[in-house]
């Protein structure tokens, strides 16, 4: 995939930063990243990273519900990274980087817990993805993926530069083990929107 699909997933993202908490539906978040809470199993303390973090919501959720948890955000888009810096409530706990989901500027064997909401379907090369999650993962680490699956016979529609994509539970699992990482369980958390736990 050419960088050039990058640069425009990253502009369209730029464009919308700065009203991204007012259209997406605050509720819709929050209501998710609750349910998502009572799922995790977090070693204490916790280093996490967050990919696709957008504005910074689930890691400031995270950093106020778990008090010695440390994370890095990773986007592609400089100015969701701007709005994320802008409204961290727990700097120097929290820091929020630039990066691509299929070259992580992060080292092997780094986090204990890697989460991906509402993310995932942008992701052109999904395996790479989850590749380099599982290179990042701790042994015994934990990859949360939160996404709407796919129904019936749409699996991809011409929303953002290069679409986005939806995949079924098993679909992922297929991911998770060619990558070595197993299956926990899928969890709907709010209408089509499953969790997917997986374990290095």
């Amino acid at each position: 995939m050419s960088e050039e699909i990058f640069d425009k997933k990253a502009s369209f993202f730029d464009r919308w930063a700065p009203n991204y908490d007012i259209i997406l539906t605050t509720i819709f978040y929050q209501s998710l990243h609750k349910r998502l809470l009572s799922y995790l199993s977090l070693p204490h303390p916790a280093y996490v990273l967050d990919l696709g973090c957008g504005t910074g919501r689930l890691l400031n959720r995270l950093a106020a519900n778990f008090p010695d948890l440390q994370g890095i955000g990773v986007d592609l888009s400089p100015r969701m990274l701007k709005e994320a810096r802008e409204t961290n409530q727990h700097h120097p706990r929290l820091i929020f980087t630039r990066g691509n989901a299929e070259s992580l500027p992060c080292a092997d064997n780094e986090f204990d817990a890697v989460f991906n909401t509402i993310s995932f379907l942008h992701y052109p090369n999904p395996q790479q993805v989850f590749k380099e999650v599982s290179r990042v993962l701790k042994p015994q680490g934990r990859f949360y993926l939160v996404d709407y699956i796919r129904l019936y016979s749409l699996d991809s529609i011409p929303f953002s530069p290069g679409g986005i994509n939806f995949y079924s539970p098993q679909e992922r699992e297929a991911f998770a083990d060619n990558v070595g990482l197993t299956t926990q369980g899928h969890y709907y958390l709010l209408g089509r929107v499953v969790l997917s736990i997986f374990v290095n």
